[in-house]
């Protein structure tokens, strides 16, 4: 069961506390900037922990003028659309709001459950929504991983050597997948399964994911190829990576 830690209480609480009550995740972002890119990402992530616990979700965006923007930036980092509407889940029964917030935002706070998001900044220009550009060719899943590398009430100072570091991790994990894939598949094992999903529930623990699959990779021979696949596979409908991208290409 998901537990997340309340900014207004500094306590966890469960995120979906009828599991199959609907609940809205709300992300209240103003930008452009990497803090409102944190925050609608911290969003996405949150929607898809909830999915994968069989809990519903209308997930809806507050982004004020830049909302169009936004959204634009949203979808070029992978996040899921988010619904036009705030007004449709209390007509299907919702259960519970949780609303994304930047940490130290101003205006009316809002009410029900307050997840923060700390701040990130940019050594350049360049790294502020740099995947807003349709002709710029680097791939947006470099930059979601290296906003996922920290957890997300810690403070994030993006350089270039964090998003070089971020890009050949994917590289190499892509390339690993699609090896990995070529093999028989097999179960993932049971404690390799509860430590992500231990994870996961853990208050969106995401740099706990990572660890979990740096050890995977790093795992002898004891451990079936086809099983390392299904678990990066597995982790990946949280990380929204897409590192089964390369399956099928020339090795």
């Amino acid at each position: 069961m998901l537990r997340i830690i309340d900014a207004r209480t500094g306590e966890p609480v469960e995120a979906a506390p009828a599991r199959r009550g609907l609940t809205r995740v709300e992300a209240r972002a103003t930008g452009p900037g990497l803090t409102a890119l944190r925050v609608l990402l911290v969003a996405d992530l949150l929607v898809r922990a909830l999915e994968l616990g069989g809990t519903p979700v209308w997930a809806v965006l507050s982004g004020g003028p830049e909302e169009a923007e936004l959204r634009a930036a949203a979808a070029a980092l992978g996040v899921r659309p988010f619904e036009d509407s705030r007004d449709v889940g209390t007509g299907l029964g919702e259960a519970q709001v949780l609303h994304v917030v930047a940490e130290g935002a101003t205006g009316p706070a809002p009410e029900g459950v307050r997840i923060g998001v700390a701040t990130a900044d940019g050594t350049s220009p360049d790294l502020v929504l740099p995947a807003l550009d349709p002709a710029d060719p680097a791939d947006p899943a470099v930059l979601r991983l290296a906003l996922l590398r920290e957890p997300r009430r810690a403070p994030l100072h993006l350089d270039a050597a964090l998003l070089d570091r971020a890009e050949d991790t994917l590289r190499r994990w892509r390339r690993t997948v699609a090896v990995w894939a070529r093999q028989p598949s097999r179960p993932i094992p049971a404690d390799i399964r509860a430590l992500l999903r231990e994870a996961w529930e853990d208050d969106l623990d995401v740099p706990g994911i990572l660890r979990v699959l740096e050890r995977v990779e790093a795992a002898g021979p004891e451990l079936p190829e086809g099983a390392r696949f299904e678990t990066y596979a597995y982790a990946d409908r949280l990380l929204g990576l897409e590192l089964t991208r390369d399956l099928g290409s020339p090795a």
